[in-house]
């Protein structure tokens, strides 16, 4: 019996039927399940072991990828919209900037025109400003001397914070100047000269008493300044049409906290 069972294995492995190719595909063997299920196995701990050593970053743009694909090949038409008005914006802004340079068709009259921006420059207006209060002897000029004071302090922080917040380049490379880096004025949006022009304007229309030709003159004198920061190349079109509503509002925002002659006269004592 022993010797026999030697033989009867040694038959069944040398049959040809017992081989892989002639098994029933339903009924594997088993060695190769095994090998198949540990195959199986090495390679989704690899797979885990990468996606580990895969750091948040890449994770993200993985899963990122096919969405912005979709909205690249499928762009909605508010997306569609932005980004045209925005080209016409450049397009604009860059034809209409004839001073940008020295080489520009407009050169010449580049130190004119940078002159008129800097009457709507916030540093002048200020210590203007502080001169006539020091001067000023009566109560109501001190109130609204005092009130424009805050006026233009609360534009400088306003446009500088919306400013750092948006951090939209000009559309030329434009270097601010010295009075711009005290104002804290290096951004593009919005255009802080065009929102402090608006305000003055405002400022001065409601609380002073001017003829006719004096307000056109106003108005005019705050269209030019705007203009002139498109024409140097340091605004676009929409950043200066954007300070002009924001210096609306920051007008508005002035009306709603005016302080009162017994306020602005406890702070002119206290300095």
């Amino acid at each position: 019996m022993p010797a026999s069972q030697p033989r009867s294995r040694a038959r069944d492995r040398n049959n040809v039927l017992n081989r892989a190719e002639f098994l029933s595909l339903n009924q594997p063997l088993k060695g190769n399940q095994e090998s198949r299920s540990s195959g199986r196995k090495q390679s989704g701990q690899a797979g885990a072991a990468g996606a580990q050593n895969c750091g948040p970053k890449e994770r993200r743009q993985s899963q990122q990828l096919p969405e912005e694909d979709c909205m690249q090949l499928n762009p909605s038409f508010k997306g569609i919209a932005f980004n045209s008005l925005l080209a016409i914006d450049i397009c604009m802004s860059k034809r209409l900037g004839v001073c940008a340079n020295r080489a520009s068709s407009w050169g010449g009259a580049r130190s004119m025109i940078n002159l008129l921006g800097i009457t709507g420059h916030g540093i002048p207006w200020i210590a203007g400003t502080l001169i006539c209060l020091v001067k000023s002897s009566t109560l109501a000029g001190q109130e609204v001397l005092m009130n424009l004071l805050l006026a233009l302090l609360l534009d400088i922080m306003i446009v500088a914070g919306l400013q750092k917040l948006a951090k939209r380049k000009g559309p030329y490379d434009i270097t601010p100047g010295l009075l711009d880096y005290l104002t804290m004025d290096t951004y593009a949006f919005p255009a802080g000269h065009a929102s402090r022009v608006a305000m003055l304007s405002k400022f001065f229309l409601n609380h002073l008493v001017l003829a006719i030709p004096l307000r056109i003159l106003l108005v005019l004198w705050a269209l030019c300044v705007g203009l002139s920061r498109v024409m140097i190349g340091r605004h676009h079109i929409t950043d200066v049409l954007s300070g002009f509503v924001f210096g609306y509002l920051q007008f508005r925002l002035v009306e709603l906290i005016w302080m009162s002659s017994n306020t602005c006269q406890m702070l002119i004592s206290i300095w």
